[in-house]
């Protein structure tokens, strides 16, 4: 075995360890099952059982974790596809899942990732046998990468980024590190920064192409759907929460009724990154004296509603094109933030919260621009919310900022397919 091949004690003891806990996989899936983590009717791909039969000629997987990771490579998959090569994309969430439904160009094939123990990743392998791996942003599994490469696929990662707070962690594991990066045999980093800090844990081979969020079509509505909610909405001012998670909902509504004080007939729509925590949020505002409705249940809001609970897959487009104003989740929060660029795209005024690191840079440049602004929680939310409900200029000048600024750094897409061309190529003259 050649010496890059072989496995650090870590690996060798997380390799063993995932191996002796395989059977309780069973028991670890139905407690994911019963919190809606997991599809009942796919319960066995997680298993490395195939739901569907290989396609003829050669395979190209790729791997996104979960809807940012779907959404940022639909457009390169569509680029495979069309140049006649069978496509499966594997991701690890039911939201992801269902969303591959609806988005996923004809003949691109879904599947969910195999959990990361031997028997499940070699299963999944033995039927699959992809031609070329290309794992987005951060998804690097141990099990998935080692026993791939030991049957000689190579692996590009693609968009690949690595925050500063996971940086710091495989640091403390750098001989781990390397020995998997070592098994990449292209790193595409988005960043200069994340090209750095892959260097640094051992990458061979990096190449900074951008970010492939920047190049993602603004996200679709349907027209009637869209005419129903604007006869609906008519006349209303309308602030959207978009991708909030837990413990901001409490705030966007207390900031809803500070506001209801000078804008009596605001309505607040909250977009959950989760939709199944719907029901929790209705509880939440229920609580606090405000009037929600589900659209999960079949609702449009009416003159009495305050809080309009977009708890659906697939259809923020509907509600970005609504909201002029829109407060970015997962910032308010200790989570990181959520990807801006879909609003900034449909010229939306971006409000967010101060924990944006996994999106710090562009966020950062959004700033700059004076395309997006900070708040730190509910206060000093209706304080800018009052400000640009009450300046209509200001939310145009704010939106055009945050377009061209997410138009400008679009390309990587382009740059991307330049460098897996080469692997591309190799695949076809395989077969």
């Amino acid at each position: 075995m050649a010496a890059k091949d072989r496995l650090t004690l870590t690996l060798k003891v997380y390799r063993g360890l995932t191996r002796s806990m395989s059977p309780l996989a069973g028991v670890m899936l139905k407690w994911r099952l019963r919190r809606g983590k997991e599809d009942p009717d796919r319960f066995e791909e997680r298993r490395g059982l195939p739901g569907m039969p290989r396609p003829k000629g050669p395979l190209i997987w790729v791997h996104g974790a979960s809807v940012g990771e779907l959404l940022s490579i639909l457009p390169l998959l569509e680029r495979i596809h069309a140049r006649g090569f069978s496509v499966l994309l594997t991701s690890g969430t039911v939201t992801a899942a269902r969303l591959a439904e609806r988005r996923l160009p004809e003949g691109v094939l879904h599947q969910f990732v195999p959990l990361d123990a031997p028997i499940f990743v070699n299963r999944f392998l033995n039927h699959w046998q992809p031609n070329l791996a290309l794992i987005a942003e951060s998804e690097l599994w141990p099990n998935l990468i080692t026993e791939g490469r030991r049957r000689g696929t190579p692996f590009v990662l693609i968009n690949g980024r690595l925050s500063r707070r996971s940086f710091n962690r495989w640091r403390l594991m750098r001989r781990t590190a390397t020995a998997l990066l070592s098994r990449i045999d292209l790193c595409l980093a988005q960043e200069a920064e994340d090209a750095n800090r892959l260097s640094q844990l051992g990458a061979q081979r990096i190449v900074t192409t951008g970010n492939l969020k920047f190049d993602v079509p603004p996200p679709p509505a349907e027209p009637n759907a869209l005419s129903a909610l604007e006869r609906t909405m008519r006349n209303r001012p309308i602030v959207l929460a978009a991708s909030t998670h837990q413990g901001e909902e409490t705030m966007i509504i207390e900031a809803h009724l500070r506001l209801t004080k000078t804008v009596p007939n605001l309505l607040t729509i909250i977009a959950p990154r989760h939709p199944e925590r719907g029901p929790d949020i209705v509880d939440i505002a229920e609580e606090m004296g405000a009037v929600p409705i589900m659209r999960s249940r079949g609702y449009l809001p009416d003159r009495g509603t305050d809080i309009y609970i977009a708890d659906t897959i697939g259809e923020l487009g509907l509600f970005y094109r609504l909201a002029p104003i829109v407060f970015v989740g997962g910032s308010l929060v200790r989570h990181g933030g959520q990807n801006p660029i879909e609003p900034a795209k449909l010229d939306s005024a971006i409000l967010h919260g101060p924990h944006v690191t996994n999106f710090a840079s562009i966020y950062a440049q959004l700033n700059r621009a004076r395309g997006a602004a900070t708040v730190t929680d509910a206060k000093s939310l209706a304080k800018s919310l009052a400000m640009l409900l009450d300046d209509p200029e200001l939310v145009h000048q704010m939106a055009g900022a945050a377009r061209m600024t997410v138009d400008r750094l679009g390309g990587a897409l382009d740059r991307t397919c330049a460098a897996i061309e080469p692997y591309l190529v190799q695949v076809r003259l395989g077969h």
